[in-house]
């Protein structure tokens, strides 16, 4: 594995042998501290080597492991403390298949954290079967996920994933920002990278600052993209296959949450159609369905509720503490099948495309719509980079639309702008759907796993300042931002 710090300076490399004696010896510190199989052990630390191999060491000592980005702060221990004297010799534990492994508490982008507990052999199956066909990961490939190991994809697609299947990878401790715009072509250039993984978000605050930072760099290793975390709309699709994949690379926009471990639809590199803005195809032993409102199943193209029909290895067992409120969470709405809580529309080919939060579906004076199909509308202005959309009560129309936008740095808000995209909007989907708010905000409020928390911006829009737990937000002082240019 290759390390890359903050500054380009700041770099290294670790050897599978050096990071087992170096798993070893922390796991053995942990014994040290009465540390036994099933005990719970948070993790607070920040994306650096030492915490992938804390996970590692509570896993191979059968603890179960929580990564969080806040604890308590008078539990902290000097590393090269618990390390002092330790043998680099450590007999794993021996656990059973649905011993659980880790514990992972999900965003809270639309309520109260959930605890969702993975076990050890189904999750790591599907974390390597996925991370190799999914990537077309081969042999003496340099794959590179840039996801913080705080949230899902940093556990199955920086840690277990790749690990599993012996690749060498590239974990980087910094932003994409320094020392400036160009930092993840840097690193791709010098790695010799063939995979590339990021989310969205990165992708269009990376477009604001033009294609030249990506053009002073070799690319030609790369062979694959990858996006994760929202559905990735068509301008940051074309972007980056025209200008990061130079036209040649596949781009698989992989739909997946917490609970189920690793990509659930996803269109494999080489054997499935890309379209830009379109997740794909169920991975093997997915059986997604469709379903009405009412729990029908949508044959053929349509939109509606997006299921699962059945279970595979890597779907999560059970929510800490409350397994009642799992079965109520994902199986109460359509018994019989789990509910991932989004929507999705199926074309005459079998693509999915995913439309977005089930709880972000607007409904104006009868007419159903996604917020992602109006935020796509709204990114098509080249002035915008980013755009989020909610539903506001409205006394005629039942809902209205609030959207928030993001400008590019050369970008003037002003009048002209905001009927130029109500315009648009009214272009591309119909009069039903033009804003009644056009708010610009310089940021929107976002998880440290790049997740717009909606739920936050549903209180701006109706000025409830009562907008609960905010912890999990990457910059809490964009709620005051927001509050502040608020549109009455």
């Amino acid at each position: 594995m290759f390390r890359e710090g903050n500054h380009p300076d700041d770099y290294s490399r670790i050897t599978y042998r050096k990071l087992l004696d170096e798993v070893c010896m922390f796991a053995n510190g942990l014994r040290d501290l009465d540390i036994v199989k099933g005990d719970r052990v948070v993790i607070y630390m920040p994306m650096i080597m030492e915490t992938i191999i804390c996970m590692l060491a509570c896993a191979r000592i059968g603890a179960v492991h929580s990564v969080v980005y806040k604890w308590d702060m008078n539990r902290d221990m000097w590393w090269s403390c618990l390390l002092e004297n330790q043998s680099t010799i450590c007999p794993p534990e021996w656990m059973d298949a649905e011993d659980p492994l880790f514990i992972l508490y999900t965003s809270g982008s639309t309520g109260r954290p959930k605890g969702v507990v993975h076990t050890t052999a189904g999750y790591l199956m599907y974390a390597l079967a996925t991370h190799r066909y999914v990537f077309d990961y081969r042999d003496k490939d340099v794959y590179f996920c840039t996801a913080d190991v705080g949230w899902i994809t940093g556990h199955t697609y920086v840690v277990y994933g790749p690990l599993a299947n012996a690749a060498t990878s590239v974990l980087f401790e910094g932003t994409p920002f320094y020392p400036d715009n160009d930092r993840y072509w840097a690193i791709v250039e010098k790695y010799k990278v063939a995979q590339f993984y990021t989310a969205p978000t990165a992708i269009r605050a990376l477009i604001k600052f033009g294609e030249e930072h990506v053009k002073k760099h070799d690319l030609s290793s790369l062979r694959v993209l990858g996006t994760v975390g929202e559905p990735i709309n068509p301008e940051a699709w074309l972007w980056y296959y025209h200008y990061v994949g130079n036209d040649r690379c596949s781009i698989v926009d992989t739909f997946w949450q917490t609970e189920t471990g690793g990509h659930v639809i996803v269109g494999l590199p080489g054997a499935a159609p890309m379209k830009p803005g379109g997740a794909g195809y169920p991975f093997f032993g997915v059986k997604p369905e469709l379903l009405t409102e009412e729990g029908e199943v949508i044959e053929g193209p349509g939109e509606g509720y997006l299921v699962f029909s059945m279970p595979w290895p890597g779907m999560m067992r059970t929510l800490f503490g409350d397994h009642e409120r799992f079965e109520n969470v994902y199986f109460s709405r359509f018994p019989g099948y789990y509910c991932t809580g989004d929507g999705a529309r199926r074309d005459k080919d079998g693509h999915l495309f995913i439309t977005g939060r089930i709880d972000d579906m607007l409904n104006v004076s009868g007419h159903l719509m996604s917020t992602s199909e109006v935020e796509g509308v709204l990114t098509e202005d080249p002035n915008v980079t980013e755009a989020a959309v909610v539903a506001k009560p409205h006394p005629i129309k039942g809902q209205c639309l609030y959207c928030f936008v993001v400008l590019n740095d050369s970008s003037k808000f002003d009048a002209n702008l905001v009927a130029n995209l109500k315009k648009l909007v009214r272009k591309r989907i119909g009069a039903f759907a033009a804003p009644d708010a056009i708010q610009y905000t310089p940021a929107l409020p976002k998880t440290r796993s790049g997740k717009i928390m909606r739920r936050i911006l549903r209180k701006v829009a109706t000025n409830d300042r009562e907008v609960g737990d905010i912890t999990t937000l990457a910059e809490p002082s964009v709620v005051d931002a927001l509050f502040k240019n608020r549109i009455n």
